[in-house]
């Protein structure tokens, strides 16, 4: 693929301190973080006792305010996938970090399946789930039509192999099933604002940087359609504390609230929230 010039150069805040270049993919209209850390490698950022969504800890403002956002979005998660059950509500969440969704799917009568390939948030997981969660390699074993509903909740731009993950996806779908993506859009007013210390760049945990096409012409190459795009706006409040944070070296909780609900008040204009959900419909 043919790549513009770069886009942006942000820093590992939380743990390598190495800096990434963001170059613009023609094609799709994504960044890619270049470079791209080994497979075997990749592993090696995501350790660190601030990784989040790898641990149930409330040790300080940040992880607090994070699992009161988390316990909200659960309930408007749950909402959206029970628009789309069918009579057998088989579900699948990719990158399920310590459980919390599954868990209450499966309080809500889903069938549920989880892929999480950190060991730690796996083990979390399936203390929650009834051993439910297995390890990314599980994922090329299930049978094709297998899942009413597959769920990403800010896992694609974690994903290595981009396009063929999508036509996995689009295999273990049922016909019509249903395909929900959220990610974070670089497009959106606090993106913007931030800039380069924008956290939901974290690179080079995120290999990959969304705006609101992209993702459909993605899902287009296999057939998919994106049906609806609904925003995230828990996220831009979540993301602007940390990225204060980044910029200043403090939360600044009220500047960071601040910079959430102007971006917020401005999505509702320009539809550029800091993070998107794709709803995608297989065929």
């Amino acid at each position: 693929m043919k790549n513009n010039p770069s886009y942006l150069t942000v820093k590992d805040h939380s743990v390598s301190n190495e800096t990434f270049k963001l170059i613009e993919n023609i094609e799709y209209g994504f960044l890619e973080t270049i470079p791209q850390p080994s497979l075997d490698k990749l592993p090696e950022y995501y350790k660190s006792e601030d990784y989040i969504s790898h641990t149930d800890t409330k040790r300080n403002l940040f992880e607090k305010v994070y699992h009161i956002i988390r316990n909200l979005s659960l309930k408007k998660k749950l909402k959206l996938i029970n628009s789309f059950s069918s009579e057998e509500k088989n579900l699948l969440d990719i990158g399920c970090g310590t459980g919390d969704f599954l868990k209450t799917a499966k309080q809500n009568n889903w069938t549920i399946t989880g892929i999480e390939p950190n060991e730690q948030a796996r083990k979390i997981a399936n203390n929650k789930t009834e051993n439910s969660v297995f390890e990314t390699e599980e994922l090329l074993k299930f049978k094709p039509s297998s899942f009413d509903v597959i769920t990403l909740w800010h896992v694609l731009e974690h994903l290595p192999n981009l396009e063929e993950h999508i036509s996995i996806f689009k295999k273990l779908l049922k016909p019509n099933g249903t395909l929900i993506i959220a990610v974070p859009n670089y497009k959106s007013f606090d993106a913007k604002y931030y800039k380069e210390f924008w956290a939901a760049y974290d690179v080079p945990r995120h290999l990959w940087h969304f705006n609101k096409t992209s993702i459909s012409k993605l899902v287009l190459k296999v057939s998919m359609k994106t049906i609806k795009i609904k925003p995230m706006l828990f996220d831009a409040f979540y993301v602007s504390l940390l990225s204060e944070k980044y910029k200043h070296g403090k939360m600044n909780p009220i500047k960071g609230f601040w910079i959430g609900l102007l971006s917020n008040l401005k999505a509702m204009t320009s539809k550029e929230a800091s993070s998107l959900i794709y709803i995608i419909k297989n065929s």
